[in-house]
């Protein structure tokens, strides 16, 4: 009997819980590791120029400050799916919080250069956790019937976590005079941005607390009985509880555990289907997405805006981000996932070469020209709209789908590695490559978009439709 059929005979596909609003709570609160995410991920856009200046550093150290909590990203995403499976899902939720507490409050008060660096890793593997637990546990918790929205949380919350911290960082900004480094509480205004991510880091704790253990890990350690509670509470008393639980059981123990060695094969290492996952996690990346969200506002100032405007820009561009999510989930399951990367990667072709035309020019007293400067903006809105549209969404819809059943674990391992990878790439290299030429710099993330068109052409195959067992 296929798993469908299953979930059919034991009333779960057609199962609407007694109280949906506690349900959206439930993922709600799981998604607050998402909102961290995206806070924690692009706060340090507000810091970067009083970092600079604070401890007279040069743009490859500032860089590797800035990236360096990539490392700790890489390590928490490794290594949460086995913590998750040693003490349970919640409890991975508490050490991540811990982590973003202790990390927000370290990075508020260094001591010197090296333990901010070491607070961003300490943050870094509160993400990675983050990125893991959140999608898994919704996945494991929501019913049947509302899996796909209420996953469709985690995604949602990242852009409204970034959006909310450039927000915050304009507000501080803005209290301190315009000065990143003007007094607020005793502190610098850099240091209050860093420290303020303490409040929702200790809701998530909080929240954590008041949301249940996942069923599928309490029937992995034999605590039959709760696991049957919490199906009721989120799948209604109509459910066939027997047969959910069989379903768990025999899910659970019918899986293949992927292993890095069912990935090798083919003329290049790995099997071909695994180099596109790569290709896909590559191009997210280079196309310099994260420049918008970590750089924005140095950017802005480099240009010869004034530095409340930047900070406010980053903040509009976060709102760009967030329409452009949206209009991807509606339309990721409507027009398929090659048409949208396909529009996706057009228009950030455009977005980006205009920034590079724009860049091209020299600067008149500190600042660009008023056309090329106002291009230079509406193109960088375009970029992240069309982006968040496509490639934001799309890529992790496709790695999530592409792979066949017995290598989709490892294989979603690698390349989801490969993304940190790429990330740190282009977050460490940006201060130096926009010191050498800022306008060469777009130009390199603009041939990566282009490239990105044939890539997808030949290559990607869509999966709008198609069951995951017919991967392959």
């Amino acid at each position: 009997m296929t798993s469908t059929a299953q979930a059919q005979k034991s009333g779960a596909g057609a199962a609407h819980p007694d109280h949906l609003g506690h349900v959206i709570f439930i993922a709600a609160a799981a998604a607050m590791g998402g909102f961290l995410f995206g806070y924690d991920s692009s706060v340090i856009n507000g810091a970067v120029e009083a970092i600079r200046d604070r401890y007279d550093i040069g743009s490859a150290a500032l860089a590797q400050v800035i990236a360096i909590a990539l490392i700790g990203c890489a390590i928490g995403a490794a290594t949460a799916g086995r913590i998750a499976d040693r003490i349970g899902r919640i409890r991975c939720m508490q050490i991540s919080a811990a982590l973003f507490t202790v990390s927000a409050v370290g990075s508020a008060l260094p001591f010197a250069l090296y333990d901010l660096a070491f607070w961003r890793i300490v943050g870094g593997f509160a993400i990675g956790m983050a990125s893991v637990i959140g999608p898994a546990y919704i996945a494991e918790v929501a019913p049947p019937a509302y899996r796909g929205r209420l996953g469709s949380f985690q995604q949602a919350a990242i852009v409204v976590g970034i959006a909310i911290s450039q927000l915050v960082n304009w507000g501080l900004l803005n209290a301190a005079g315009g000065d990143q480094r003007g007094k607020l509480m005793g502190l610098e205004a850099w240091q209050v941005m860093l420290g303020v991510m303490v409040i929702p880091a200790v809701l998530y704790g909080l929240l954590s607390f008041a949301i249940p253990e996942s069923p599928r890990f309490l029937i992995s350690v034999g605590k039959h009985e709760r696991a049957r509670e919490i199906l009721t509470e989120v799948e209604g008393d109509k459910v066939d509880l027997d047969a959910r639980v069989a379903e768990i059981e025999h899910a659970m123990k019918s899986e293949h555990k992927s292993s890095f060695k069912d990935l090798l094969g083919g003329s290049f290492f790995f099997k071909p289907i695994v180099w596109i996952g790569i290709g896909l996690s590559v191009f997210q990346q280079f196309v310099g997405i994260n420049v918008a969200f970590y750089y924005s506002s140095t950017l802005w100032q480099s240009v010869g805006v004034d530095p409340t405007d930047s900070f406010f820009y980053s903040f509009t561009t976060s709102i760009i981000n967030i329409v452009g999510t949206v209009i991807a989930m509606i339309f990721v399951d409507r027009i398929g996932r090659r048409p949208l990367a396909l529009i996706g990667s057009v228009g950030m072709v455009i977005g980006l070469a205009l920034e590079a035309w724009a860049f091209s020019f020299d600067l008149v007293d500190g600042k660009l020209p008023a056309a090329q400067g106002w291009t230079a903006l509406i193109a960088a809105h375009v970029f992240v709209l069309f982006f968040a549209l496509s490639w934001g969404v799309v890529v992790w819809v496709f790695l999530g789908e592409m792979f066949p059943n017995r290598i989709r674990a490892a294989a979603l391992g690698v390349a989801a590695s490969a993304q940190w990878i790429a990330n740190w790439a282009i977050t460490a290299s940006f201060p130096s490559l926009a010191d050498w030429n800022l306008s060469a710099t777009y130009v390199i993330y603009t041939f990566f978009a282009a490239l990105s068109i044939p890539f997808v052409l030949k290559y990607v195959k869509e999966t709008k439709g198609k069951k995951l067992e017919e991967m392959g």
